[in-house]
């Protein structure tokens, strides 16, 4: 692809939602790079604002297939995914638990994260799209380490430096010493130290630390990215702290792929209140992520 004009591609998501509009807005901002191009990637033909049914879901995964496989042709630079309602994806025979699992599959990558950004905070997420109750019999050393790596990748080429980690604790003050859990100690606190000598002079590594307080220090600018253990540990404080600037983007693509951090909004759907600010920042970081990447 010519590094000239380069594209992002931009997915409506279910159009019975928001997507439609804040891409629409995005687009109309003024605060995207001029150095791209934008496509949009989807039909909104018949749908009906907060009315999802089945054909919305089908023009959804249209749409996701369509920007994959531009993505891995090199016809898009980036792919910004718009909300999709997962319940209804599943019920027309979308397999994945979301689009992070998607991109991942149609790339035929195993080794990616879900990762969120925005304001102060980003955090990477060891487990993501599995029940709380599988939480603690799914974590692993590996996985610490694998994700690790990743944020630690992702923080180290925004930053051009090397960053600061902090791994979150899975249990209440990060176990009280094995009182409240020994999770920590058998699995959590054994990893750390290998993820440390896993990535050297490249970024510096603390935790387990408590997960009550180690948000409030990463926002205050103590590390640079917090590893959490998994899906709620990450979003809860991410969506407190950057609600209408937070970005979701998929970590160990060969392309970049980010998505706004809400959801499909049916109920606001097309009474014009539902604000574009974390597309245009997901939009934003999909252009700074594909300068990175620039042949």
């Amino acid at each position: 692809m010519s590094a000239a004009v380069r594209t992002i591609g931009l997915t409506l998501g279910d159009a019975a939602g928001i997507g439609p509009e804040i891409i629409a807005a995005a687009l109309a901002s003024r605060r995207l790079d001029k150095g791209f191009a934008y496509r949009v990637i989807g039909s909104a033909d018949g749908a009906k604002p907060g009315e999802p049914n089945e054909a919305t879901a089908r023009a959804a995964r249209a749409a996701l297939e369509e920007s994959a496989r531009l993505a891995l042709s090199g016809e898009i630079a980036a792919v910004v995914t718009g909300p999709i309602h997962k319940a209804r994806m599943q019920a027309i025979g979308f397999e994945f638990p979301g689009q992070t699992e998607f991109f991942a599959s149609r790339a035929k990558e195993e080794n990616f994260a879900m990762c969120l950004t925005g304001g102060a905070l980003t955090v990477a997420l060891v487990t993501a799209h599995i029940p709380l109750r599988a939480v603690a019999e799914s974590l692993s050393a590996s996985e610490i380490i694998r994700v690790g790596i990743l944020l630690a990748d992702f923080l180290r080429q925004r930053l051009g430096r090397a960053p600061r980690l902090a791994i979150a604790g899975l249990n209440p003050h990060a176990g009280e010493s094995g009182a409240l859990g020994r999770e920590e100690i058998e699995i959590i606190e054994p990893a750390v130290a290998l993820l440390r000598g896993e990535l050297g002079e490249t970024a510096t590594c603390t935790g387990p630390i408590s997960p009550d307080t180690v948000f409030h220090r990463a926002v205050g600018g103590e590390f640079d990215g917090v590893l959490c253990l998994y899906h709620d540990q990450g979003l809860i404080p991410l969506k407190l702290h950057a609600f209408d600037s937070g970005v979701n983007v998929t970590l160990g693509l060969p392309f970049p792929r980010t998505s706004p951090d809400h959801g499909t909004a049916f109920e606001i759907a097309g009474r014009g209140i539902a604000r574009a600010d974390s597309m245009i920042a997901a939009i934003q970081l999909a252009t700074e992520l594909a300068r990175h990447s620039q042949p």
